[in-house]
Parts: structure tokens; sequence; C-alpha cells
């Protein structure tokens, strides 16, 4: 038996290979690229995999990965996907700080129909400044009031569960705005109850992830 047993031996078990965004879960490291190109949110920094989410719409539903480096600000990646896959990173941002970025009277305006807002960013400030990178001159509307769920768990692969209500999640509406050239956004979610997200969106090629390492 000791023969066999050093002959064959215990098997390892394999470390998982991470090669693209999808693939992370809660634990795994990523490292990004530190071009000048990137908000200092971004730049070079080292960030882990703190909770998977899910995002439930009536034909389709998409991951986020909530990251945090060593600053403990949370960072929330999502992928776009169209003809070619982009990184979207998002920073929440505050009530003041969308008063301190935005006419507000333009900004009621993204929850008027039909949905046809622009928004014009206001000169920065010392207080704005560090957000310059995220931001674009001028934002058009793209889309009003999308229903769907949030769900604080990883549902890859699978349909998040239902009760005999039906879906299960917080239920919002969502809404979007895209600078001219289409890389950068401002999003928006609505809850039941009032309760609202605003985030700035930079969208980035997958080549941003410089390493991946995964977790226990």
């Amino acid at each position: 038996m000791g023969f066999f047993g050093s002959l064959f031996g215990k098997k390892e078990t394999p470390v998982r290979q991470l090669k693209h965004p999808s693939e992370l879960q809660k634990g795994d490291m990523i490292s990004l690229d530190d071009s000048f190109a990137l908000p200092a949110h971004l730049r070079g920094q080292q960030l882990r995999v703190e909770a998977v989410n899910t995002y439930e719409y009536q034909r389709s539903q998409s991951t986020e990965w909530v990251l945090k480096g060593h600053s403990g600000e949370a960072i929330y990646l999502g992928l776009d996907e169209d003809d070619e896959t982009w990184l979207a990173f998002s920073l929440k941002i505050s009530r003041a700080q969308v008063d301190a970025l935005f006419d507000l009277d333009d900004f009621s305006a993204i929850f008027d129909e039909p949905g046809k807002a622009e928004l014009s960013t206001k000169a920065l400030t010392a207080e704005t400044e560090m957000l310059e990178q995220w931001l674009g001159k001028h934002y058009h509307q793209v889309s009003f009031a999308e229903f769907g769920y949030f769900h604080r768990e990883d549902y890859r692969g699978l349909r998040p569960p239902q009760d005999a209500d039906g879906a299960t999640g917080d239920a919002f509406e969502s809404y979007q705005l895209l600078d001219d050239d289409e890389s950068r956004a401002v999003d928006i979610e609505v809850y039941e109850g009032g309760e609202t997200d605003v985030a700035l969106t930079l969208y980035r090629p997958l080549s941003d992830i410089r390493d991946y390492w995964p977790g226990e």
C-alpha cells in the first residue's frame, strides 16, 4: 500500500486558472494597468472581489462584481458585451456630488417621459476634480425606467429564485446616459421607497486587467 501510495500519491487540487473577468469569484484578486488613462481609483490598483451580485431583467441577467482595494472604497465591475466585450467600472456618487457635477433641473428631466434628457458637466472644483477621468463633458439619455430586480447573490448560469408572487430580489428602475463617444455613462437605479443610486461608469478594454489571482 505504501508503494502504491508513493507511486501514485495524493493528487493535489489544481489551482483555478483565471483568464477572463467573467470567471471571477468572491475572494479572487485582480491588478490593473498603471496607465494614466485610468483614474486614480483604478490606476495600478490591486482589487479583491468582495461580493458577486446579479441584476435580473425580463429577458436577461447580468453580473456585478464588488471590488475593494487598500482604500476600502467600493468599485463596481460589470461587462458590456456587444460586438466585443468591455470592462464597465462604476463608482457610486453622493447626492451632494450629483449637485456639484450637474444642474439638478436637467438631472430631474431624466425621470420624465419620453426619456430624452441631456446633461452637461459643470466646471470641476477642488471637491470634484478627483472625478475628472470618470466624467464626460456631455451626456444623452439612452434608457428610461427599465425594470429589474437586484440580487445580492451570484446566479451565473442559474435562474434567480422566485416565490408565489414572482421574483424575490429588490425591484428597481434603471436609467442610463452616455457621453458623446460612449466611453462613459451615468447610471441610475431607483428602488421601491425612493432609494436612488447614482454611479459614474467608465468603459475600458479587457487588457486593463493585467493579472488575476484566484482566491482560496
